[in-house]
């Protein structure tokens, strides 16, 4: 059995925790601190993005300013999200091993969400693994999963793992493709996620949570588990070395790619219902599709649907593939909807989202496009 440590802390900043990962998997690679489990809250409420997204695009940059919610962006890949009290972080931080450890760590994932699912379980939670990074409840994702290779060879992997989340406030400090946001829009993303509390069906709180996910690493990894009172002087130390030099400074914060987002949506009507898709571009990729309507069909199916089309070619012929294959294993969920229809909407969508890309890349000036705007039928 491994002595491993546990450090739980709560109401850090976004620029600590975030330099506190990081600099923990430096440190470990380096065999200058031991492996850790850090089950960890931020201050409500933070932003944050994935490694490679520009800020601009996925963040309401205005409405986090003015309602003094902090920015940062994470060392690990993934989308935007927003962390605070209810929303438990997550970061194991081990020795890799050998010169391949990104593809270790890749396959490293299942193991390691493996320790949130047993302590998810033992509530009673029907958690599964998919998707390579996300944990869900019947469709619905409930956790995101990231990992993150230090020039030491130390591994970082993180989570984010919602005890409760304040749906209207996401929609507002994250960019989405909703022309507004709505009690139907709120809605329709409650319908996509999910958390412990609702699974539960409790006012269950952040620390028995985190008393049970430490039990689950534990039996999953076969630890023991050491609680610390927290940092050493040396770790904190190289903490606000590395919080100072990189995630308190703009050059990390707003880096930018020269891939800007594009939006579009198209609706159809059908015998099944109106079918209402929203799109995201990022460049010729689907960054993301909502696809919405006053039809009827299984929710996690849509879900399904959904998922399947993030980060996904725009070829017709691709789209066509992936949308066939989810309707092949869930046809009888869509209740009469075809296929093909929702292929015609997505690419409707993306055609008009390339039309609004052109249309900003025209203006010399590069102005900034809400994705709520765009061209719309």
């Amino acid at each position: 059995m491994m002595n491993w440590r546990l450090i739980t802390d709560d109401n850090v900043t976004a620029s600590f925790g975030l330099a506190a990962d990081e600099a923990l998997a430096q440190r470990v690679g380096m065999n200058r601190s031991q492996p850790t489990l850090r089950l960890y809250t931020y201050r409500s409420h933070c932003a944050l993005v994935g490694r490679f997204q520009n800020i601009e695009n996925e963040i309401r940059v205005e409405y986090c300013r003015a309602n003094g919610i902090p920015l940062n962006r994470r060392p690990t890949g993934g989308g935007a999200i927003i962390m605070g009290a209810d929303q438990l972080g997550v970061a194991l931080t081990i020795p890799g091993r050998g010169e391949d450890n990104y593809a270790q760590a890749r396959e490293m994932m299942s193991h390691f969400s493996e320790g949130l699912v047993r302590g998810l379980n033992q509530l009673g939670v029907d958690a599964k693994f998919r998707r390579k990074n996300d944990i869900e409840v019947n469709g619905k994702k409930l956790v995101g999963l990231g990992v993150y290779r230090a020039s030491s060879g130390g591994l970082l992997f993180h989570a984010s793992l919602l005890v409760d989340l304040d749906i209207a406030l996401m929609l507002q400090v994250l960019n989405t493709p909703f022309e507004k946001i709505s009690d139907k829009e709120i809605d329709t993303v409650a319908g996509r996620i999910t958390t412990v509390r609702r699974e539960t069906e409790s006012n269950l709180s952040v620390d028995e949570l985190r008393r049970l996910i430490a039990d689950g690493f534990a039996g999953a990894f076969n630890l023991n588990l050491l609680h610390a009172d927290g940092f050493t002087r040396d770790e904190l130390d190289d903490i606000a070395k590395l919080e100072n030099e990189k995630y308190l400074t703009d050059d990390w914060v707003h880096q930018t790619t020269s891939v800007p987002d594009s939006n579009g949506s198209a609706k159809i009507k059908t015998d099944a219902g109106l079918i209402d898709v929203g799109v995201t571009m990022a460049g010729a990729l689907i960054k993301a599709a909502f696809i919405g309507g006053d039809f009827f069909a299984e929710e996690n199916a849509i879900a399904d649907l959904e998922a399947s089309l993030r980060w996904h070619a725009s070829q017709p012929e691709k789209v066509a593939a992936t949308i066939g294959k989810i309707f092949q294993s869930r046809k009888s969920e869509f209740n009469g909807i075809q296929p093909e229809v929702i292929t015609e909407a997505v690419m409707k969508a993306v055609s008009r989202a390339r039309m609004a890309e052109s249309q900003m890349r025209a203006d010399p000036y590069g102005c900034y496009v809400n994705p709520g705007g765009g061209v719309h039928a």
